[in-house]
């Protein structure tokens, strides 16, 4: 039986003095007690029915592997902006197209070591569990190379970190996470409760994330890691059969309601609150993912329908440009595996049947889109329900 809610007053964890003379918050063990209001029930319930429904369907889309590789780009590009990365996914696409592009490689390789995060982790789920051995890996992935890669990539921090505005310091900080010697007993009590079988996935996955965030192990990318620690669990748990389903562009969104949620947890025990929005972020997700994916294979299936009678490379170049709308003759020949002539003529005939376009201003190393297939995955995130749009 379920307790009422703590009194908002109440912290979900307790503040303990550091030798620095500042304060950090050591969160309690999950799960906290939870009171199952109407509210949160309908947005469970919700939540369910529409990620239930994009399982269903996504597994029987027609190319549903096709659809995962822009998806991923896209939840990379979305995760790493909430951070300050300022790429877009069609730079990320044209970039690894082998299209010249007008932003700093930089942001382009943090984006980049996210997806490729991101992917050795759905890997490594088929042969080990989602733990903290998963999440130091994930890390060294993202964080390898780039900016804060000085911050001991894969290794949990052995220093005192905080988050605030730019300048602040440890004793004007918006929040400070455990000291490193309670990291130890903080991450135990979390990989522990990724066993937990009693709550429903989703509001584990909520949890989950949340409290995480709370530990911020790492000296830097504690938000992309939990952000992919939310696709990999969900897959872990077969609430999903493949990643279609991606928060970032939700959080990326609702920005100011994504860290207002989380400080409340964290100050007030505000877990109802925080439960309703990242079901209802679940939710409109779901719907979004869907659509995007309905319309991708619908134009797909359009294009190669006006194709009827072309080559071979033609057809299989329309299946290219669902993972990546961006190509150029050399990469078509690569991937495809044909002559660089018959690469030429497969584009220029996507290109007479107005599916591809030149989007730059070379006479040589020319780069094409299918710029209605880049505008489907660049339209941004549906924040209320279908019905109501």
């Amino acid at each position: 039986m379920s307790r009422p809610p703590a009194p908002a007053s109440t912290p979900s964890g307790r503040r303990v003095r550091c030798g620095g003379g500042y304060a950090a918050f050591v969160p309690d063990p999950l799960p906290p007690e939870l009171q199952w209001t109407p509210t949160l029930v309908r947005a469970l319930s919700d939540a369910d029915r529409l990620i239930g429904r994009l399982a269903g369907e996504g597994g029987r889309l027609p190319n549903p592997h096709l659809l995962i590789r822009p998806f991923v780009r896209r939840e990379a590009v979305l995760s790493s902006r909430i951070e300050g990365t300022r790429a877009t996914l069609g730079e990320l696409l044209a970039a690894e197209a082998g299209a010249a592009v007008d932003r700093s490689p930089a942001d382009l390789r943090e984006v980049a070591n996210y997806v490729v995060a991101l992917e050795y982790g759905v890997k490594r789920l088929k042969t080990q569990p989602l733990s903290l051995r998963l999440t130091r890996e994930l890390h060294a992935k993202l964080m390898t190379g780039v900016r804060g890669g000085h911050a001991t990539p894969g290794v949990f921090r052995t220093t005192q970190n905080w988050i605030g505005p730019p300048g602040c310091t440890l004793a004007n900080a918006m929040y400070v996470p455990p000291p490193p010697d309670a990291l130890v007993d903080c991450l135990g009590a979390w990989e522990k409760f990724l066993r937990e079988r009693s709550l429903p996935v989703l509001v584990q996955a909520a949890l989950m994330h949340v409290q995480f965030e709370a530990i911020h192990p790492f000296i830097d990318g504690n938000g992309r890691v939990g952000r992919l620690l939310i696709t990999l669990f969900l897959v872990e748990r077969e609430v999903l059969p493949a990643p279609l389903l991606y928060l970032s562009a939700f959080f990326e969104a609702t920005r100011a309601d994504y860290y207002e949620r989380l400080q409340g947890v964290h100050a007030r025990s505000e877990w109802e609150a925080w439960l309703e929005y990242f079901l209802n972020g679940v939710a409109r997700q779901s719907e979004d993912a869907l659509s995007r994916a309905e319309r991708i294979n619908a134009l797909v299936a359009r294009w190669k329908d006006e194709l009827a009678g072309a080559s071979q490379a033609a057809l299989k170049l329309v299946d290219l440009l669902a993972q990546n709308p961006y190509c150029t003759v050399r990469r078509v020949e690569g991937q495809l595996k044909v002559a660089f002539t018959t690469a030429q003529r497969a584009m220029e005939r996507l290109g007479a049947a107005g599916i591809l376009k030149q989007v730059n201003q070379a006479k040589r190393d020319r780069v094409y889109c299918a710029t209605a297939l880049l505008k489907i995955l660049e339209e941004p995130a549906r924040l209320v329900p279908m019905e109501a749009a």
